[in-house]
């Protein structure tokens, strides 16, 4: 991990990602790259294709300008909060024009286009996310953020109580930041903070709350951060649940839906609810709790065939939460590892050319007999299902 990681950068080097900087006044140092590509890149954390956050003097009207006279495709994003999304290639960068408050209260902030990267540097939420640098590698670092990157310390600009204020939603970023760049350890200040902002958060958008912790459930180590989110009220599960989860992990699981089955039980629904969670995302979740029950019954091979790859993170969750010995955890996971299952050999074609009509009468001769399929370990075929069939 170094600053010096800045100057070799891929996405740095990039002829397109060079020509929006001079097309944007970059080597005069009115546009810089800010934030999470920085930080990433000093923490020697970089991903293929990153996000690019440019920070500019220029207002958006003129970025758009520039942008087009260089054949830079541009979308106006966000123009009334000063972000324009440029595209040159399979580059993409978000550019915001320099903010400064003019009046602070809270949420309701009067905020303005500026030029001072100082106060720009100010309204950002944690130190690590208030580095800049320009086209040619050389780090800003106004605010002492680049020793909180290379430590891998998660703290708030200023007063934290303020940067929450702003945004509550910050609290949850805070842990997120903390698991996945922190080390799971957290700044005292900070944690004081937003433990004091729990009962303050009930007007979050429910959507965003929810991203936020979905990003979190897909980070590689998070039991430690949702047990310290639990203890300040901010999520609420109990000890067994926290088990369930310290477990998971153990096993080397890292799989946001799984992690969501855990913190959520039956309680699927009300979770989709709560985060706003897409019906795919809940879908994923219960497909992992049916594995694990079935699971849990031994039925390995129904578990295989209804649900798939799902058996796997089934095992995991159901090894987690019934605190499995490694005997039976491994002896399971040879069962689903050898296991093959065949297609189901009748069809409603088959009943069709026996005379049944179709509808639900059918239907429900269907999943008697591939119950007794099941049953059998899958060994029963065609004409021993047809001859189940009652006249």
């Amino acid at each position: 991990m170094s600053v010096a990681a800045l100057k070799s950068a891929e996405w740095l080097l990039r002829a397109e990602t060079r020509a929006i900087f001079a097309a944007l006044d970059g080597a005069q140092g009115r546009t810089r790259a800010v934030g999470g590509v920085v930080r990433d890149t000093i923490m020697d954390r970089q991903r293929a294709n990153p996000d690019i956050d440019l920070a500019t003097e220029l207002l958006p009207e003129t970025v758009m300008k520039r942008a087009k006279a260089a054949g830079i495709a541009c979308y106006p994003t966000g123009v009334a909060h000063g972000t324009v999304t440029l595209k040159l290639g399979d580059t993409q960068a978000e550019v915001t024009t320099l903010r400064q408050d003019i009046e602070t209260n809270g949420r309701h902030a009067v905020v303005a286009f500026g030029t001072d990267w100082t106060a720009d540097a100010s309204r950002r939420d944690f130190t690590l996310n208030a580095l800049y640098c320009d086209p040619d590698g050389a780090l800003f670092d106004p605010l002492g953020g680049v020793d909180d990157a290379l430590a891998g310390r998660i703290r708030f600009i200023g007063e934290a109580a303020q940067r929450i204020d702003e945004d509550g939603l910050r609290v949850y970023r805070f842990f997120r930041f903390s698991a996945s760049h922190g080390g799971q350890q957290f700044d005292p200040d900070g944690l004081m903070a937003c433990a004091t902002a729990v009962e303050r958060l009930t007007h979050l958008s429910r959507e965003r709350v929810g991203s936020e912790i979905m990003r979190m459930l897909s980070l590689p180590q998070v039991a430690l951060t949702l047990l310290m989110m639990a203890k300040i009220g901010l999520l609420g599960f109990d000890d067994a649940v926290a088990r369930a989860l310290m477990a998971y992990e153990a096993l080397g699981g890292q799989l946001a839906t799984a992690r969501l089955d855990l913190l959520a039980g039956d309680g699927l629904d009300q979770a989709q609810q709560a985060w706003r969670l897409s019906s795919q995302m809940i879908g994923a979740a219960r497909e992992i709790e049916h594995a694990a029950d079935l699971l849990a019954d031994n039925r390995v091979g129904e578990a295989v065939y209804r649900y798939g790859e799902a058996a796997i993170e089934g095992l995991a969750v159901i090894a987690a939460r019934a605190d499995w010995g490694q005997a039976r955890l491994a002896e399971t996971a040879r069962a689903l590892a050898a296991i093959i299952i065949p297609d189901f050999p009748v069809s409603g074609h088959d009943l069709a050319g026996l005379g049944m009509a179709p509808g639900p009468g059918m239907g429900q001769e269907i999943a008697r007999l591939e119950r007794a399929w099941i049953d059998s370990g899958f060994m029963l075929g065609k004409c021993d299902l047809l001859a189940l069939i009652k006249p």
